[in-house]
């Protein structure tokens, strides 16, 4: 309990810490100075997010990042709980945006910082909004943001992978850019196997070959979910060897 206690407080006062820096980002942007808001945005979201799985006590396995292609991927990742998008910012060197629930608006800051890295914002109640969200990620990849995509639409909360959601990953093919499957192990022990109540957990990342979308046919096309479904599948029952 004292964890966790300590873990939002630190959440927060470090939000609060860097209002400075939000102010600049926010600065660049409307200056149209987007090169140096997203670098300095990048360098900022890493380190927060690494701060927060220290103060946690979650240590982190990862493999596989000499196998991610230059330019923009589309990050294809099982979704095991609340700290699966601190890990992906804080140990995936490539700056990248993410295709979140649309509650995550509701909370200050968060959504500012959120919206400078070029995240969208999916209401999978209304499939009309979530097709117009599939769109405006794949404009974004064509102009050279990765995006990072959980394609279960909601936190499995054990090691078992849910199904994927029909359409899921046809912004990749939208877009014309390579998938990269992730594979997070362990996550959901830090909060969800705990009652929510955080604790200590070692987290592994796997990160598989990246899959062309370039110039499929429409079979292969068509096969894409279940490809990638089962690369993430097989890499749960795998071990990572690199410590990052």
């Amino acid at each position: 309990m004292i964890r966790t206690i300590i873990w939002f407080a630190y959440f927060w006062l470090y939000l609060i810490a860097i209002e400075p820096v939000l102010m600049r980002i926010n600065h660049l942007s409307k200056m149209g100075r987007i090169s140096e808001r997203d670098k300095l945005t990048s360098e900022i979201a890493k380190k927060w997010a690494r701060s927060l799985l220290k103060c946690a006590g979650v240590t982190v396995t990862i493999s596989g990042e000499e196998k991610i292609p230059s330019g923009p991927v589309l990050f294809v990742s099982n979704h095991q709980g609340n700290f699966d998008i601190p890990l992906l910012l804080g140990y995936i060197n490539k700056p990248k945006a993410f295709i979140a629930k649309i509650e995550l608006l509701k909370i200050p800051l968060i959504r500012t910082w959120m919206t400078h890295m070029q995240c969208v914002f999916m209401d999978r109640s209304d499939i009309r909004q979530s097709l117009k969200v599939i769109n405006q990620a794949a404009i974004n990849l064509k102009e050279g943001y990765s995006m990072v995509i959980f394609p279960e639409g909601t936190r499995s909360k054990c090691e078992t992978l849910g199904d994927f959601k029909p359409g899921s990953l046809k912004l990749a093919l939208k877009a014309g850019v390579p998938i990269v499957p992730l594979t997070i192990r362990g996550s959901y022990k830090i909060m969800e196997e705990n009652g929510f109540l955080i604790k200590p957990a070692h987290v592994e990342i796997i990160i598989s070959d990246p899959i062309p979308t370039s110039n499929l046919t429409k079979d292969q096309a068509n096969e894409l979910p279940d490809r990638v479904y089962a690369i993430i599948d097989h890499s749960l029952t795998q071990v990572s060897s690199t410590v990052a």
